[in-house]
């Protein structure tokens, strides 16, 4: 089932129990969806799976920006609806790989490329996010990155 069917989905669900802080955290992803399909990363109507993860990825970390904002200015509030929405959302992602797990292979991968200075920053987070993608945050391989090629 496309991620398109199973938002449409919950979101009947959603309507069906009366949920609405559930709802519009479905409603946000499906306006992100369409938003992509409309997008030039998109032929025929079907949106690559890819494209899929980094719309995902893109809201549960504006989400929790917001989250940290909204602690910063006392509007706890608004903080625990954002933090609520950006779970819903992660979700719909795949499962998340821990810390360790990440800094295993980002090892792995400085090794196998024979990365030995910043200057390969570019070519050893080019490979990581292509194999991470969806699993892990971009600024946790950043930094696990750093560590190995200071």
């Amino acid at each position: 089932m496309s991620l398109e069917n199973r938002i449409n989905d919950d979101i009947k669900q959603a309507m069906l129990a009366r949920d609405k802080r559930k709802l519009e955290a479905l409603r946000a992803i499906k306006a992100g969806l369409l938003l992509e399909k409309t997008g030039k990363d998109v032929s025929g109507g079907e949106i690559p799976g890819s494209v899929e993860m980094k719309m995902l990825q893109k809201l549960v970390k504006q989400r929790k920006d917001s989250a940290v904002i909204y602690r910063d200015k006392n509007r706890v509030e608004m903080a625990e609806e954002e933090e609520y929405q950006a779970g819903i959302i992660e979700k719909y992602l795949p499962e998340q790989m821990s810390a360790e797990e990440v800094e295993a292979l980002v090892k792995k991968i400085v090794a196998d490329t024979g990365a030995s200075s910043m200057k390969d920053m570019g070519k050893v987070m080019g490979i990581a996010s292509k194999q991470l993608a969806g699993k892990a945050d971009n600024k946790l391989i950043s930094g696990f990155v750093r560590k190995y090629l200071n």
